[in-house]
């Protein structure tokens, strides 16, 4: 099994050759960390304010007390902020305006002070520059992450024993994208670039949008999406490439497209299975075999993929029967 990881997309490549996304959790996994750290300095400030205040060259004064206590509430706040999965990509941010409001009070308590006070005010906005560089990191990273890998964004590739004009062929045909991708119920042509597509949604529902080919280059790519005021936003691509060794050819496929319900829609297509990043794997699975055997061998247990839905349906296993040699 092989990794890549480009704009925060993570490919995995099977066994068989499937290649598949998933997001890279790194972000993510920084985004904990300094939630982590945010929630053990608003403990700290608001549990032992006087002792941070004397360490940090600040008077220990009520003013002072005052200060560290509501810097203690906001960095419990960024904590939350950040420990929250869907909300990890902006924490850090909040991090980095804080971090400016420290380092402007803590500067001018530096000018402020002399002797010891002083050196330890310089000590804890070196310190602070260095927590600064961390949460600016730590936002842009996350930034990125989330303009390159949306919700409901997946690619992968196949290479397939067949030439690059059969592939081509097949995939312009947007008719034949039901044979293997089994959330498609139907799509049918209505003009030269346009066609009208039916798919399944969640707790057994239909949806159904207007799609439009913007690009197309013979024997190398398919780009298609919906039309404005589709109830599902998506798009798809697919680009065709000799395969290594020129043994057939490279299918590489792109799919965003929002689930209806948004976060809600999200949550229950995931709990039924139906997600971009299931269907990917499965549909480029049956497409190799459709592409280069002409026909599809469907499991009885499974013959619609690999949903929850359709796991439950799959019959008990059955002890074999004892036949008597007469």
């Amino acid at each position: 099994m092989t990794r890549e990881t480009t704009m925060g997309v993570r490919s995995v490549t099977d066994n068989l050759g499937i290649q598949r996304a998933t997001r890279d959790q790194g972000p993510e996994g920084l985004a904990r960390f300094l939630g982590w750290f945010s929630l053990g300095l608003g403990v700290t400030a608001l549990a032992a304010g006087s002792r941070v205040a004397r360490a940090a060259g600040v008077d220990d004064s009520r003013t002072a007390r005052t200060v560290l206590r509501a810097a203690g509430i906001r960095e419990i706040g960024h904590a939350a902020v950040l420990l929250v999965p869907r909300r990890a990509g902006l924490g850090p941010w909040t991090r980095v305006a804080g971090d400016v409001l420290d380092l402007v009070a803590t500067g001018r308590a530096y000018r402020n002070r002399s002797g010891e006070r002083r050196r330890r005010a310089g000590l804890t906005l070196a310190a602070l520059g260095g927590i600064t560089a961390v949460d600016l990191y730590a936002s842009v990273r996350a930034t990125r992450n989330r303009r390159g890998s949306p919700e409901g964004f997946a690619h992968g590739s196949v290479t397939v024993n067949r030439t690059r004009e059969e592939v081509y062929r097949f995939w312009h045909d947007l008719e034949n994208l039901p044979r293997f991708m089994y959330h498609l119920q139907s799509v049918i042509t209505t003009g030269p670039r346009r066609s009208r597509w039916s798919a399944k949604a969640p707790a057994g529902r239909t949806v159904e949008w207007e799609a439009e080919i913007v690009d197309e280059r013979p024997n190398e790519l398919i780009r298609w999406r919906s039309v404005d005021g589709s109830r599902v936003p998506n798009s798809g691509t697919v680009r065709f490439a000799p395969a290594a060794g020129g043994n057939g050819t490279e299918v590489r496929v792109e799919l965003e497209y929002a689930v209806p319900g948004r976060r809600v829609g999200s949550l229950v297509a995931k709990a039924f299975g139906e997600n971009p990043q299931q269907q990917i794997c499965d549909d480029l699975r049956r497409f190799k075999q459709v592409i280069e055997t002409g026909e599809l061998t469907r499991s009885d247990g499974t013959p619609d993929g690999t949903s929850i839905q359709t796991q439950a349906k799959q019959r008990p296993a059955r002890p074999l029967a004892t036949y008597r040699i007469a």
